[in-house]
């Protein structure tokens, strides 16, 4: 258990992300307004703006050279940027910074050279994806087996964190099985504490309508759909989808599908003989398709995927054994009934007949068949999705749960203590 310390007074407290807020979107800006408090917040980009927080931008570092070996094209991007960040911060410190905590995600650089430049600060590592060429992403695609070439290159992917974990006094990790990837040595110092849900802001409203770019509006009375993705890619089920729309458009003639997210790549490749996955599958479905009941919407604002998610008959959330999107938990909140991938990063989490739905990740069959008996009987299926915001509530609320443990971990290190590694309990 964490040492009964009382937080230091004044608390100096600094936090880094290449895409600031990221994961601290909350924690910073609540921390800053406790009394004897000071924040600093660091990214590359400018014009972040948050209460209390005083952000710095440092800007674009140089990237890798070409002529670098492949494998550590990685590593040479990270040392650059952790470089240029460190210059930055040693004018900050000569002009008076002095954090007592620093709060970083590491997975980019920033977090290699903090300790040289504050060497008496303590630091806490938000540990997102450790890279394995079995077990995981890497070789899930039984059609894309892996060689020795890709397996030395994943291993080499790791290179960034295993010096920044050195550097850390301590880690988090948003979920348990996020957390179970890293060495077992590493974990000793990793706390399991999601970065939280806001369920006031995600919460369902039955008189939601979602509007598309096109100008369509749904509400409840239709029967839609959803899939949400920052990219449509394998990665995140994009071809199991699509391959199921032809027999559920078949069996449900009044189906409208809404489909959210960009056509570049998130993870993994793009398509060989196509421009993106969008158009590869299309060229494939195309004529068994519908097209005038299939709703692309590129990315749309985030209060606008929240009436989404609200107004959806069930939403479809499938993942390769990858980082856990926070738009599944977000869904789940707003009321959505998930039919998600029998995947270990969903599975935590989605509870096969208790709070949702789950189906083998590469069968367009079995998602149609689900999807279509769900929307042949929702009122059967409506008990699941009003669990699963109970569990998001009970598991992952933002005020009542993750904040209050986050800034009881921060202060708490801050002062010398030692929190739990284990992940903590439901």
């Amino acid at each position: 258990m964490m040492a009964l310390l009382l937080p230091r007074r004044p608390l100096r407290a600094l936090f880094i992300h290449q895409n600031f807020p990221g994961q601290w979107a909350h924690l910073a800006p609540a921390l800053a307004q406790r009394a004897g408090v000071k924040v600093w917040a660091v990214g590359e980009k400018p014009g972040h703006a948050a209460p209390g927080v005083e952000y710095i931008a440092y800007g674009a570092p140089k990237g890798a050279g070409e002529a670098t070996h492949r494998y550590l094209r990685s590593l040479e991007a990270s040392t650059r940027r952790g470089q240029h960040l460190a210059n930055r911060l040693v004018q900050l410190r000569d002009k008076g910074m002095r954090p007592d905590i620093i709060v970083c995600h590491p997975g980019w650089g920033e977090g290699l050279f903090l300790k040289d430049v504050f060497p008496q600060a303590r630091t806490l590592f938000y540990w997102e994806f450790y890279y394995n060429s079995v077990g995981q992403d890497l070789g899930f695609d039984p059609t894309q087996p892996v060689g020795l070439d890709d397996a030395a290159r994943i291993r080499m992917l790791n290179a960034t964190q295993l010096i920044s974990l050195q550097a850390a006094d301590w880690g988090l990790s948003p979920t348990r099985w996020q957390w179970s990837r890293y060495p077992d040595w590493a974990r000793r110092r990793i706390t399991c504490l999601h970065e939280g849900v806001d369920t006031q802001r995600c919460a369902p409203d039955p008189q939601a309508v979602f509007t598309t770019p096109q100008g369509r509006r749904f509400d409840r009375g239709e029967e839609v759909i959803s899939y949400v993705a920052r990219n449509l890619e394998p990665y995140r089920g994009f071809p199991t989808m699509m391959r199921a729309l032809p027999r559920l458009q078949r069996e449900r003639p009044n189906l409208h599908t809404i489909i959210v997210g960009g056509n570049e790549v998130s993870y993994g490749k793009k398509p060989e003989d196509a421009e993106n996955w969008k158009a590869k599958l299309l060229a494939e479905l195309g004529p068994s398709l519908d097209l005038s009941r299939i709703h692309f919407t590129g990315r749309v604002p985030h209060d606008e995927l929240h009436n989404l998610f609200r107004i959806t008959r069930a939403h479809i959330y499938l993942t390769y054994p990858f980082v856990l999107s926070w738009s599944m938990l977000e869904a789940m909140a707003c009321g959505a009934l998930i039919i998600g991938s029998d995947t270990s990063p969903v599975t935590e989490v989605l509870e096969h007949g208790r709070n949702g739905l789950v189906v083998p990740f590469f069968d367009p069959d079995a998602l149609a068949r689900q999807v279509s008996g769900v929307l042949a009987d929702p009122s059967r299926h409506g008990a699941l999705a009003a669990t699963a915001r109970a569990d998001i509530i009970a598991r992952y609320d933002l005020r009542t749960r993750c904040l209050p443990r986050q800034l009881d971990l921060v202060e708490k290190l801050a002062a010398g203590g030692e929190p739990e590694a284990e992940p903590l309990a439901v």
